[in-house]
């Protein structure tokens, strides 16, 4: 009878081994929020005309560049992601993992509008291509360039706050 117990026991442990390696297993993904590290203004380029004044954060690092706006579920109006780079060069962005549309505001080493890419649609991976050389991105929001009324040879400011340690 005991042994009947121990082989009884050993079964049901082991089927639940097997039956908790079948079960799918699932990854959260963190909730990335805005961090507010800068500010930035779009001028007009024939006057000094504010197009827009929003809060940035900013992407500098290889990762920060390559993560950008993944993960997360959208951005308030006022709101952007500024990614510099050390040099000016042809730019090509997609949307992979970035679940909401974007316009994507290409801009020179004098920060001057050199093109944009109105709309780009949420997790497509076709490639937004600056079509000049730029050394700055600047994604908002879709539709907002269009309500800016931006243009070519428009200009950028922008502040990037100091961490004091």
């Amino acid at each position: 009878m005991r042994i009947f117990k121990i082989l009884l026991l050993s079964c049901f442990a082991l089927s639940t081994i097997v039956a908790c390696k079948n079960e799918p297993k699932t990854v959260k993904q963190a909730k990335v929020t805005f961090s507010k590290e800068g500010e930035l203004t779009l001028n007009k380029s024939d006057s000094d005309t504010v197009v827009a004044k929003l809060d940035i954060e900013i992407s500098k690092t290889d990762f920060e560049i390559q993560t950008g706006l993944m993960y997360r579920d959208g951005m308030k109006e006022n709101q952007g992601m500024l990614f510099v780079f050390d040099e000016i060069s042809e730019r090509n962005f997609y949307m992979k993992n970035t679940r909401f549309p974007l316009d994507l505001i290409f801009l020179d080493h004098n920060k001057k509008v050199v093109s944009f890419q109105e709309n780009a649609q949420p997790l497509d991976e076709s490639s937004l291509p600056s079509n000049a050389l730029a050394q700055f991105v600047l994604e908002v929001n879709a539709g907002l360039c269009e309500k800016w009324f931006l243009e070519v040879g428009d200009t950028m400011d922008y502040f990037e706050y100091k961490i004091v340690q």
